[in-house]
C-alpha cells in the first residue's frame, strides 16, 4: 500500500519485491475492495492524511 501511496507503479513494485505483476495487481485490487476505495489517488491519499507517506 505504501509503496502505491508513493506513487510506484505495479511493475516497479513487482520488482523491487521480486513477485509478478500479476500478484500485485491481485493485491492492490484487494486492498481498493477492503478499504472501499476506486484508485490509487484514493490510496494515496488515506496514507498523506493518515501520515504514513510524507
Amino acid at each position: 500500500m505504501l509503496m502505491i501511496a508513493s506513487g510506484k507503479t505495479v511493475t516497479e513494485i513487482a520488482n523491487e519485491l521480486c513477485l509478478s505483476v500479476k500478484t500485485i495487481s491481485t493485491y492492490r485490487t484487494h486492498i481498493l475492495e477492503k478499504m472501499r476505495m476506486k484508485n490509487n489517488a484514493e490510496i494515496t491519499l488515506y496514507a498523506v492524511q493518515n501520515k504514513l507517506v510524507g
